[in-house]
């Protein structure tokens, strides 16, 4: 797998959880995600009054990369305000799936602890992903 550096993802989840758009929850996310060409692409949630029109940090990051050409990732760093770790909620997760291999690593942590973090892959999250397959 390509090699990137952890704590540089992290920084760019924290920096952009400062742009969440959370008027509702409070509920501050930022993601970023590391591409196979060595960038870093990152994303906000960005909340909405009918909530489920709602779009979780993960996959503006991913959609922002893939948008740029760049549709294959080594890593993705999630952050968010409170004290517990921010694990991808279902759908994210699933996206991920369709665009990331399932060693893809996680690193999960909070706003006011980035030290303090959680590394896990795709399949420990998301152990039976539905995959579609053609006949």
């Amino acid at each position: 797998m390509q090699q990137y550096d952890p704590v540089a993802l992290l920084e760019a989840a924290c920096s952009v959880a400062e742009l969440a758009h959370c008027p509702y929850s409070g509920f501050r996310v930022g993601a970023a995600v590391a591409t196979r060409s060595g960038r870093i692409f990152s994303g906000c949630n960005v909340e909405n009054a009918s909530y489920g029109l709602t779009i979780c940090a993960e996959r503006v990051a991913l959609t922002k990369a893939i948008s740029e050409g760049h549709p294959t990732f080594v890593a993705i760093a999630v952050v968010a305000s409170g004290v517990s770790i921010p694990y991808p909620c279902g759908a994210c997760r699933q996206v991920l799936q369709e665009f990331c291999d399932s060693e893809l690593p996680i690193h999960l942590s909070t706003l006011d602890a980035p030290d303090v973090v959680e590394r896990h892959t795709l399949a420990d999250l998301l152990p039976h992903p539905f995959v579609f397959e053609k006949p």
